[in-house]
């Protein structure tokens, strides 16, 4: 019944792979370092296993049409009772498929290769038992499950009779197994080929691939010995698989190429990080012998060196200058063949095009080096930021630096040694903390900066361990001074809790940034762009005499809409705004609804629109991107035309925007997700509606003016009366890195 939705799955990225073909006949023939010289294949397993139920009707048709270029179709071979070919990635059905529930009676158990394995077995079933009854469900939890339960087990002549699979590989996986049990995978492949065109034909059994040999043309079909892990025992020989790697002049014989594990190649220590290259595949090359790499999925992050960017692994076994495997296996073939399109073989080194949108750092590259620091301020700018970015503290004797919040507590080594002076301060935050203006410059100079996961590292997103508490604290000149030195485009200046430092704490914050600035003569220069951002719209006000800078109002809650009224506010003050990701496009679980018209209302008043913050970590995305971060950087930029984007990965966005897929108008693009297109191929899908954000109104934007700075305010002195009126902008959201893994996806898509 919901085969005819298909067409809507269809929608998605179609005219992405279209724009791909079209142009694909005029570009010039680009030499590799593969085998052959030809570029690396692209292997689907089980077609967009990433998001769909493996090899299910939307896996295969989705792995085509969101694609670049021609993919490979990848189907593991099981057979039924009745010796029909089935695609399913597991001899044992309960993980791909409701069969348990529809069969509760069908447990048994079976000696495969040597092991026990209990579960349900395609074996036991007719053809007709499995078609007509069971349907297929996503194993990984991480992915969607909105497709469970929606498309029934494919049989193998069905899935190539499918007008998007042009390529076909067929995985033999259990040989001797389903010999065992009466059934030929060989006898079934031959009637196969008779038919259709099986390109690849792989197994991990060397006795399956010399039978195989004299029975398929070697011209159209490819024999490649699958290898497992390095200490399994390969069936007909009792050999290790490590032991016959090597002997790979012996493969020769029965083989024209191998597939093996990724960490074959590049090996990753328990810490995650990759080992120095093995000589495999330059060996294999030696010997004729073509190399796939299997293993690639971009939610499941291999190691701490490709800063959670799925393009940059790819990228590590096709475009170093010293091999390219010759095909890579993946569950989401659009980043693979993005990769090879876009990113490979120098295709970054262009200048950015004119008018792109700016890359503004967030803390410097916090997704390498703790926020704020020296590192992550050098990092930022080699990573090719426009804009490197202070949101600027005040220590208690009056010196100003950067740090992300004015809590010490997260992004520094403060909470043991100076515990005792944790407090609450309503007026800043929720949660107790140890504040930057109740300690001297020299204690906040003893302690260590520390790389944090806005994630919570127990959630499996640490970042980049050996960086943890690499680097210095910046004081805001020299901040300052750096950017002049590195002729960087421009500051971001981040100016919050003015009125209380004024008033509780006796610190001009608006003073001591504005004698900074023009200490630096960055107020007599129009050479490099000053941004000034706040929250409050009274800080803004303070800077409006300045010319050459650039205000910016930040709008921290989730908006649904902009109207004139409150836009018109705006141009008082600021002449851009910065927004969450939810206010250009609502997200509920995990899913892009739809999107709202604040852009194109900001535009309409000439006001710029920064959105904030962008990640790399998938648990941070949609699943309409498809777990790759250039997706999303690509609908903001190109889709919805963002005058900047706020990223605390600024090489990634860098990559995106020097990448000649950049430009809508080019033959090869990367284009834009559409909202509300994935959750919309299953007709009645939505999750539950959520209350709608709030419409900006013009009590959002102005605030009182500032207090003036009291003089003297020690420890001893009772406080000073808070402002009259409640901040604009007062509300936070806090993330407690307790929460369960399910929130956290909810908070990574909120921020």
């Amino acid at each position: 019944m919901f085969r005819c939705l298909l067409f809507f799955s269809l929608l998605i990225h179609s005219s992405l792979a279209q724009k791909s073909s079209e142009g694909s006949g005029t570009s010039p023939p680009t030499k590799w370092k593969t085998l052959n010289g030809d570029k690396p294949v692209v292997i689907a397993r089980g077609g967009f296993s990433g998001i769909f139920p493996d090899s299910s009707e939307f896996a295969v048709d989705m792995a085509t049409t969101s694609s670049m270029g021609d993919v490979v179709l990848y189907c593991d071979l099981q057979l039924t009772k009745d010796g029909i070919g089935i695609c399913q990635p597991d001899i044992k059905l309960d993980n791909t498929t409701d069969i348990a529930t529809v069969f509760p009676k069908g447990e048994k158990t079976y000696t495969v290769n040597g092991q026990d394995l209990k579960g349900w077995f395609a074996v036991d079933y007719t053809s007709d038992e499995l078609f007509n009854n069971v349907t297929l469900v996503q194993n990984v939890l991480s992915r969607p499950s909105l497709f469970d339960g929606a498309m029934s087990v494919q049989a193998v002549d069905d899935i190539v009779g499918r007008k998007t699979v042009n390529l076909l590989w067929l995985n033999v996986q259990y040989d001797g197994f389903y010999n065992e049990h009466k059934h030929s995978p060989a006898t079934y492949v031959q009637k196969v080929v008779r038919y259709y065109p099986v390109d690849y034909l792989s197994s991990p059994e060397i006795g399956f691939l010399k039978a195989m040999k004299g029975k398929v043309n070697k011209a159209r079909t490819k024999l490649i010995f699958r290898f497992l892990a390095e200490d399994a025992v390969e069936p007909s020989t009792n050999q290790t698989y490590g032991s016959i790697l090597k002997s790979l002049e012996s493969i020769k014989a029965f083989a024209s190429g191998i597939l093996v594990p990724k960490e074959y190649i590049y090996p990753v220590g328990t810490d995650k990080y990759l080992g120095a290259p093995t000589s495999l595949v330059a060996d294999a090359h030696k010997q004729g012998l073509e190399v796939y790499a299997s293993g690639f999925a971009n939610d499941n992050p291999a190691s701490f060196n490709y800063s959670y960017d799925p393009t940059s692994e790819y990228l590590q076994f096709i475009d170093n200058s010293e091999f390219s495997v010759d095909g890579l296996l993946t569950d989401f073939p659009p980043t693979a063949s993005e990769t090879i399109v876009c990113f490979t073989q120098n295709n970054n080194s262009s200048k950015p095009i004119k008018g792109k949108a700016l890359i503004i750092s967030h803390n410097g590259a916090s997704g390498n080096y703790p926020g704020c620091t020296d590192l992550a301020y050098q990092q930022a700018i080699d990573d090719g930021s426009d804009i490197i970015d202070c949101s600027v503290q005040m220590s208690k004797d009056g010196v100003a630096f950067c740090l992300d919040s004015a809590d010490l507590s997260g992004d520094t080594t403060a909470m043991p040694t100076f515990m005792s002076q944790s407090t609450v301060i309503p007026e800043i935050q929720q949660n107790s903390g140890i504040f930057s203006f109740d300690l001297t410059w020299s204690e906040i100079q003893s302690l260590k900066p520390q790389l944090v996961s806005p994630f919570g590292s127990d959630a499996g997103f640490q970042r980049d361990p050996a960086n943890k508490n690499k680097g210095k604290f910046v004081t805001l000149s020299e901040f300052l001074e750096l950017a002049k030195s590195k002729a960087v485009s421009g500051v971001l200046i981040n100016i919050e809790n003015a009125a209380y430092l004024a008033s509780k704490k006796g610190l001009g914050i608006v003073d001591t940034v504005s004698k900074a600035l023009s200490n630096a003569t960055f107020d007599k220069q129009s050479t490099q762009q000053v941004l000034i951002q706040s929250d409050d719209s009274s800080v803004l006000s303070q800077f409006k005499n300045v010319s050459t800078y650039k205000r910016v109002l930040t709008i921290e809650e989730k908006i649904s809409d902009a109207p004139k009224q409150p836009v018109e506010e705006i141009k008082k003050y600021a002449d851009a705004v910065t927004v969450t990701r939810p206010t250009i496009m609502p997200i509920s679980e995990s899913f892009l609804l739809s999107n709202t018209s604040v852009i194109d209302e900001m535009h309409a008043a000439n006001i710029s629109v920064y959105v904030s913050v962008l990640r790399n970590e998938y648990i941070s995305l949609a699943f309409d991107y498809f777990a790759d971060p250039i997706l999303e950087l690509a609908t903001y930029v190109a889709g919805f035309g963002v005058d900047g984007i706020i990223t605390e990965y600024p090489a990634t966005a860098n990559k995106y925007m020097r990448s000649p897929c950049f430009d809508l108008n080019a033959k090869e693009a990367i284009l834009p997700v559409q909202p509300g297109s994935l959750i919309g191929i299953i007709q009645g899908a939505e999750p539950p509606a959520e209350a709608p954000a709030p419409v900006l109104e013009v009590s959002d934007i102005v605030d009182p003016p500032l207090p003036p700075v009291v003089a003297n305010v020690s420890s001893n002195s009772p406080p000073a009366p808070a402002p009259d009126a409640k901040h604009s902008s007062a509300l936070k959201e806090v993330a407690n890195l307790g929460l369960s893994l399910a929130v956290i996806v909810a908070l990574g898509l909120l921020f």
